[in-house]
């Protein structure tokens, strides 16, 4: 894993300098009690490692224990720092700002699909939406409304209301409910046959199309040494939270055969890695 790799450059040795305590909730269900779990092993630091697994560390409030977070989306509209430059709290680290690249994944989608002259918005917040809406005009292509995503119970549904509306394409945002049900999100993209471009890490093996997000790499060296840093002492509310200057675009030639679709060349040549 590249975030012990980069612990390791930065001259800790797992097992003899450092203890990692690892926990994986592939649902995001749960997260509370891990959360309390970690706290109960008095743990130096927290590595929340998805914007779940940070909220839910914000709402424990039985802990003072020190949080590094790697999320997708607005920080401060999470209610997880008081602002980017001073955090305040016990909470800092990397983010994706999501909606500043919105414009991107919706010009991506559309060069890959070129039937895509009616995209539909899964998920996200307003600002997905207006930056989604400027991106559109100067694509020339129809926005199907914001369809919102509470629960994981509105997610099928989303997608009938997608094609009953005319949808030949689908831009994934962000939402908790997205996030813990990527899998689920990426079959029904296959079987409505609406391909989509998403925000999230693991939406293409998982059999989306597309998916353009922060570099893997770049976002967990900075997690590795903003954890160094408050091992040495540093308080997270004085460590501004960063954003990743990378990104990488990962496509999906098997996901692409099974809805008939064919990636230009142009994609291909620009993508970081390619599914077969």
């Amino acid at each position: 894993m590249r975030f012990r790799e980069s612990l390791g450059e930065l001259g800790y040795v797992e097992g003899q300098s450092i203890e990692i305590e690892s926990r994986f909730v592939g649902d995001g269900t749960g997260l509370a009690q891990v959360i309390e779990d970690l706290i109960n092993l008095r743990v130096a630091v927290i590595v929340a490692m998805s914007t779940p697994a940070a909220i839910a560390a914000k709402k424990s409030s039985s802990t003072s224990i020190p949080v590094v977070f790697s999320i997708q989306g607005d920080p401060v509209g999470f209610g997880l720092v008081k602002s980017l430059a001073h955090p305040g709290g016990n909470l800092t680290g990397v983010y994706s700002l999501a909606p500043a690249l919105t414009a991107k994944r919706l010009s991506l989608l559309r060069e890959a699909v070129p039937r895509s002259a009616d995209i539909a918005i899964l998920g996200g917040s307003r600002a997905d939406l207006r930056e989604a809406q400027t991106a559109a005009k100067e694509l020339k292509v129809q926005l199907v409304p914001l369809l919102q995503i509470v629960t994981a119970d509105d997610i099928e549904p989303a997608f009938r209301a997608a094609k009953s509306a005319g949808a030949t394409a689908m831009s994934v945002h962000l939402a908790p409910a997205i996030s813990t049900n990527l899998r689920r999100v990426a079959e029904l993209s296959l079987t409505n046959r609406l391909p989509a471009i998403a925000p999230f890490r693991g939406f293409a093996p998982l059999g989306g199309l597309m998916e353009y997000h922060a570099a893997n790499t770049e976002e967990l060296h900075r997690v590795a040494a903003y954890v160094d840093k408050v091992l040495k002492g540093a308080k997270p509310a004085d460590l501004p939270v960063e954003q990743p200057k990378k990104f990488e675009l990962i496509v999906n030639l098997k996901a692409a055969k099974q809805i008939d679709l064919t990636f230009p060349p142009s994609v291909l040549a620009r993508a970081d890695r390619v599914i077969k």
